[in-house]
């Protein structure tokens, strides 16, 4: 994508500092594959669409540099990265290790209010990839997980994990249509608010293994598929 495309600017809203603002906005765009690998995020260009100077536009590069998202290149252009494929298997391990404990945490509780609120974004998300609406799907699946962390008490630790997400949430975004990906996440989704509402732990483990561990044992069908967008 040609950065120049963009046209007017982009208004900031008041309370959080415009380089968290930049970063959020630039993330969402390289995650949800808007801005694909190889795409150019000169400097000056996002100071005049974001309407302010080139300090917080590094500040958010050097953030999304940080996650592993950009490449920043010395008195050169900053470019999108490739998804890391060693990224996103840390990204994973963090997510499988925290998501059993809050799993096992949930199916041993007795607050029926739980399943019903993860029902609900079943549906949501079943309602959503049946219309087509892929970002509807996303966010819905987004909003299920967040509310596993919420409802055990640990939604700080769901903040941190999204932090360190951004290659494997692009590895996602690619296997969504691919091998019935989207069913198999419904289908998952309903079996784990299945074992929380039977409070049983071990079965709720069971269900995040097989759920979290869908995308990377595709990535030979996501290589052949998309070689351009990944990185070993």
């Amino acid at each position: 994508m040609d950065l120049s495309l963009l046209e007017g600017t982009f208004d900031l809203a008041k309370g959080p500092s415009a380089s968290t603002q930049i970063y959020d906005y630039l993330r969402a765009k390289i995650v949800s594959l808007e801005f694909t690998p190889g795409t150019v995020l000169p400097r000056p260009e996002l100071a005049r669409f974001f309407n302010v100077s080139v300090t917080p536009v590094r500040d958010a590069l050097l953030r999304l540099e940080e996650e592993g998202l950009v490449d920043i290149f010395p008195q050169h252009a900053t470019r999108v990265r490739e998804v890391d494929l060693d990224s996103a298997r840390h990204a994973q391990f963090l997510r499988l290790a925290l998501e059993l404990e809050v799993a096992r945490t949930l199916a041993s509780q007795e607050d029926s209010s739980v399943p019903a609120r993860l029902r609900q974004l079943v549906e949501t998300q079943r309602s959503c990839w049946a219309r087509k609406d892929v970002e509807g799907f996303i966010a819905a699946d987004q909003e299920f997980h967040r509310h596993l962390f919420t409802a055990a008490n640990a939604e700080r630790l769901w903040h941190t994990l999204r932090a360190r997400s951004g290659n494997m949430d692009r590895l996602r975004r690619l296997h969504l249509p691919l091998n019935n990906k989207a069913e198999s996440v419904l289908r998952q989704h309903a079996e784990l608010v299945d074992a929380i509402e039977q409070r049983d732990p071990a079965l709720a483990e069971d269900r995040v293994r097989r759920h979290l561990g869908g995308t990377l044992s595709q990535l030979n069908d996501l290589r052949n598929t998309y070689p351009q967008y990944l990185k070993e």
